[in-house]
């Protein structure tokens, strides 16, 4: 088998677990070649501790000086843009992590640029690789419930995601672009592509500058309907953070995933009860296993993906379907009315 040489550019809070990611899967023949970060200090230190050769501050010093067989790029995401161009320019397929960009219009451009280039593009968008989702994927894909007909996505925390990543409160478009891309994106995988969209967006915390609550109505092209809602202010107790809580149902049963990584599947009106949750990794913490268990499948999957010549799942054009929901979020908030995609 032969080794990719493995660029990761971004060293900060949550590039740690990509890191720990692609150490896991050294034996699947990924080599972490070399780190960047604009913070020299950051780069450094995680050169050091991940055992990496080579570490660089500037991106496309690293892109021209290292034979890199994939590059992932765990940046804020105003810089996406321009580090993603430096990767297609000289062809290193790459990964992005979510969000892809700061608005629909840069994703678009960057998903266009890597088709023309004909380099792999894939958006590190990891909640539809967690444990419990691919649980119920495999439920759905097997007819257990028949064809969704409604549904509830619900990602609700007061958890401070502001310790770790304080530069979020002052992001003007925050918790559609931070959170609801992921709950967007499981509505989309579970119950199909999304003809209307409505939604009501608040900003619950007088300290954040932008909106930090999304309730949102989706009308599939199905005939499904689903909630989707996400917030940073939940005062329930007790909290589930980072946990994303599902109803679906169909006209053969339902499944509800409930607290504690718990799903309950209903079906011809009995209902058995499995435990999903996350394997804690040796790196992991609670709760945040269950995120980072995902980090590592999403690595995985795509670095299988790109072994096999084929997009990945969320692929750059994938993505763009979801960040259409987004920028759709956004337009239907303001106008104070449903919006109909094509």
């Amino acid at each position: 088998m032969e080794r990719i040489a493995l660029g990761v550019i971004g060293c900060g809070f949550f590039a740690q677990n990509h890191l720990h990611a692609w150490t896991d899967l050294r034996s699947k023949g990924v080599e972490i070649a070399a780190v960047c970060d604009v913070d020299e200090s950051k780069a450094r230190a995680a050169a050091d501790k991940f055992g990496v050769k080579s570490w660089y501050k500037d991106a496309e010093t690293m892109l021209k000086q290292e034979k890199l067989g994939l590059v992932d790029i765990v940046t804020r995401v105003e810089t996406h843009r321009d580090v993603v161009s430096q990767a297609i320019r000289p062809r290193v397929p790459t990964i992005v992590q979510k969000p892809f960009g700061p608005d629909l219009a840069a994703c678009r451009a960057m998903a266009d640029e890597a088709q023309k280039a004909g380099v792999f593009l894939a958006v590190h968008e990891n909640f539809r690789f967690q444990v419990p989702m691919r649980r119920i994927a495999e439920l759905l894909r097997a007819g257990a419930i028949g064809t969704p007909s409604w549904a509830r996505v619900s990602f609700r925390t007061g958890y401070d995601i502001y310790k770790g990543q304080p530069y979020l409160a002052n992001e003007e478009r925050f918790v559609l672009i931070d959170l609801g891309v992921h709950v967007l994106d499981l509505a989309r995988v579970f119950l199909g592509e999304v003809e209307q969209l409505s939604a009501e967006l608040q900003r619950r915390n007088p300290d954040v500058r932008g909106e930090d609550t999304a309730t949102m109505l989706l009308r599939h092209k199905s005939g499904a309907v689903s909630i989707v809602e996400c917030t940073y202010e939940s005062r329930r107790l007790p909290d589930v953070f980072p946990e994303t809580l599902l109803e679906i149902e169909g006209p053969k049963g339902a499944i509800v995933l409930k607290p504690g990584s718990v799903l309950d599947v209903t079906i011809a009106g009995k209902t058995t009860t499995h435990d999903v949750d996350a394997p804690v990794l040796n790196w992991a913490e609670r709760p945040w296993h269950i995120i980072q268990e995902s980090v590592v499948a999403t690595c995985e999957h795509m670095l299988e993906a790109l072994r096999a010549g084929r997009a990945a799942d969320t692929a750059a054009l994938d993505n763009v379907r979801t960040f259409t929901l987004v920028e759709a979020a956004y337009q239907a908030a303001a106008a104070g009315r449903a919006v109909r995609l094509a």
